[in-house]
């Protein structure tokens, strides 16, 4: 993409930027308290969708009991949470309705600026599909998101597994998408960076690590073994339960599961020492916090078992995983940016605080 067609007296990429930076803050606030709300087996209280009124909590004890009336219909209440009282429903319909709201929030963060950015003619030529896009994926989040509640309102006591880590993954993307997007238009001459290979090879290995983070608070397999390193008194425990056909094991099985998380997170750790090795020559900062990030990420993820999945601890290592997310695409964009502009191009359109640029 050339200078030419970046240059606009309208083009405001700084302020583009800030405003998917600030997404990117209200995305990482959602994924905490989807954490919160996973946790505490308060996703399926709220079992209508209404995008719009669902804003509107119950404020009345008729409004109150007949929302508690809905929920004693779910599998849930009458096999686990029979004799709950109002007052027990009444906390964990607060973090499904808070992460409900955030959703709502987020909508009105991602459409109210882009539109006025798009009157205003304000992106950068080549960014309008990247913001428009990262909006439609915000309302697919928000289909996705009832999507997993569905799966738990008739035959289940919970959401499926394999929905939910769709619904974490989808957002993680859509987080990833919108902090690299906001570092292109904050780079010399608002130029999109490509995607080295290597980097390319470090997300898949992370997004794997992620799902099967998914898959273990889905199926809530952090309360299999609070041990570590070892499962019990073995690398893998020979009397667990296996299950047929043999590729179940990967998606359904909670030993299984909780196996591969544990031991997947070291080969995304030498995937990031690698990375930061390449990183060192070109900006130490970043290496210093793509390390830090994944290794306070996996010290967390050790005391969360050997908490036995304390709800504190539990929580901030899934709030960390969002920031080793951010570190990973900012080590990889930066490791993107030498020698992909010209001097030449990128000299005119370097962002300018002083218009707003």
């Amino acid at each position: 993409m050339t200078a030419d067609v970046l240059r606009s007296p309208t083009a405001r990429p700084l302020a583009v930027s800030n405003w998917l930076l600030s997404l990117c803050g209200l995305i990482f606030v959602m994924v905490v308290v989807g954490g919160i709300t996973r946790l505490t087996e308060s996703g399926l209280s709220i079992t209508e969708w209404k995008p719009i009124t669902g804003a509107i909590p119950p404020l009345t004890e008729a409004q109150w009991l007949r929302e508690f009336e809905l929920y004693q219909r779910i599998p849930e209440y009458q096999q686990i949470n029979r004799g709950m009282s109002l007052d027990e429903f009444k906390n964990i319909f607060f973090w499904e309705w808070a992460h409900r709201q955030l959703g709502r929030v987020i909508g009105l963060a991602a459409l109210l600026p882009l539109a006025w950015f798009a009157f205003r003619k304000a992106i950068p030529s080549g960014y309008g599909w990247r913001t428009g896009s990262i909006f439609l994926l915000v309302c697919v989040q928000g289909a996705i998101g009832w999507w997993m509640v569905a799966s738990g309102l008739t035959e289940r006591t919970d959401v499926s597994h394999v929905r939910l880590a769709v619904h974490l993954l989808t957002a993680l993307f859509i987080f990833g998408f919108a902090l690299w997007t906001a570092l292109d238009l904050r780079a010399p001459g608002a130029v999109p960076r490509k995607i080295p290979t290597f980097g390319l090879w470090t997300f898949a290995a992370l997004a794997l690590q992620l799902l099967y983070g998914a898959y273990v608070a889905g199926l809530d397999a952090g309360y299999a073994f609070n041990t570590w390193p070892l499962m019990g008194d073995s690398l893998y425990p020979a009397a667990a339960p296996w299950l047929e056909p043999f590729f179940r094991n990967f998606v359904d099985n909670p030993v299984t599961v909780q196996f591969i998380h544990r031991w997947w997170a070291f080969v995304v750790l030498a995937l990031a020492v690698v990375l930061a090795r390449k990183l060192k020559r070109v900006s130490r900062k970043h290496s210093i916090a793509l390390h830090s990030a994944i290794g306070t990420q996996i010290l967390l993820g050790i005391w969360t078992l050997w908490s036995g999945v304390d709800l504190h601890i539990a929580v901030t290592h899934q709030a960390t995983a969002v920031l080793v997310v951010a570190s990973f695409v900012a080590a990889v964009h930066r490791l993107a940016a030498p020698g992909s502009v010209t001097e030449s191009a990128a000299a005119p359109l370097v962002p300018s605080t002083a218009d707003g640029r």
